[in-house]
């Protein structure tokens, strides 16, 4: 497991094509709020908006988690913990002003771009 890419997969970098080819500028492996050492994906300042794109196994994915038969209280610890840490991570964004976007690894990176777009837009919008 040790081998699993954290950053710049496959569909984050799709992700990052995209909004880039869209005018979209952001920054890439940031803490959105000084303080919290929590890393989002991609951070789009001005609309205060943190997107992180979550794997699959790691974060259970309500469609596609797995849960291992091999050290299997281990893994679920791990995956309960990392659920946990999401939800504390949305929270503090929140009550710093933030929004937290939440991608799965299994969406295109078409639909995650739209949805990405239409979030950054809105919190623009607001601001």
């Amino acid at each position: 497991m040790s081998k699993q890419k954290s950053r710049n997969t496959g569909i984050e970098m799709a992700l990052r094509k995209i909004l880039h080819g869209a005018g979209f500028r952001y920054r890439v492996h940031r803490q959105p709020i000084k303080g919290v050492r929590r890393e989002a994906d991609l951070v789009f300042g001005p609309a205060r908006v943190a997107v992180f794109v979550d794997g699959c196994f790691w974060h259970g994915c309500p469609e596609h988690a797995t849960w291992p038969k091999n050290n299997a209280d281990f893994w679920r610890e791990k995956i309960e913990t990392n659920r946990r840490r999401d939800a504390d991570t949305d929270t503090r964004l929140d009550d710093a002003g933030w929004l937290a976007l939440r991608i799965w690894e299994h969406e295109t990176a078409e639909t995650a771009a739209d949805r990405v777009i239409t979030t950054v837009r809105e919190r623009r919008a607001t601001t």
